[in-house]
């Protein structure tokens, strides 16, 4: 009797863990969400600053100005003003579909939208983590991104401008994961190119493009000479 109450707790464990790797960061997401409504409800009234303010959605994410400290979860300082306009309007669209940034974006107003994208855009960027370099991985990556000629839209730094975002320092995680997006088309890029390109990387290459460009520091050494 004693051995098979535990054999059951046993199972109830691992199917603890299982749950929690498939569904962990959907629920994470979800908590950050969560938090971040309450918060806004809870001092919306008492502090009636300048927006944006440092309690409002965007910094439980991505962190002090923007400045992710969390792989998962892109950087926004230092992004190019219209990328961000561009992206909050396709979030609130549904073109980029999200259920956590599709209801934060479908809750600003044009204007609101124009005033966080110029005050993430004015923020220093910086590197999300640090990332190891010179990995033979790493320099697989330098590799592919020379070959697919990624400077030619994102710029010699990977700094970005325009529509086009910066990836110099982004959170590994979140680029690959990205990448893997635009390769099954779970993410959409209007002009094609992204996903055109996305297709042509195994998953090995989506991981050494991300390891590469998140080893880059905003702003300063240009691809290929690491």
């Amino acid at each position: 009797m004693k051995r098979a109450w535990m054999v059951g707790v046993v199972a109830v464990l691992a199917g603890v863990v299982g749950m929690g790797a498939l569904y962990g960061r959907d629920y994470l997401d979800g908590m950050h969400y969560e938090k971040a409504m309450n918060e806004i409800d809870r001092t919306g009234v008492a502090d009636g600053g300048p927006w944006p303010q440092p309690q409002e959605t965007c910094f439980f994410c991505h962190g002090a100005r923007g400045q992710s400290v969390n792989a998962w979860y892109p950087a926004l300082s230092g992004q190019p003003e219209a990328y961000l306009i561009a992206q909050l309007h396709a979030f609130a669209g549904g073109q980029r579909p999200d259920p956590y940034m599709g209801a934060i974006a479908r809750e600003l107003t044009d204007e609101q939208i124009k005033s966080l994208a110029a005050y993430f855009a004015r923020q220093t960027p910086a590197q999300s983590e640090a990332v190891r370099a010179g990995t033979a991985l790493e320099k697989r990556g330098m590799a592919l991104v020379a070959a697919k000629s990624c400077q030619a839209c994102h710029g010699a730094s990977f700094m970005g401008a325009d529509q086009v975002p910066r990836l110099a320092g982004q959170g590994e995680a979140y680029l690959a994961k990205q990448l893997a997006a635009f390769k099954t088309g779970e993410r959409h890029d209007p002009s094609g190119a992204m996903n055109g390109m996305a297709a042509t990387l195994s998953g090995e290459d989506i991981q050494a493009v991300a390891g590469y460009l998140a080893s880059l520091t905003p702003g300063g050494i240009s691809a290929g000479t690491q």
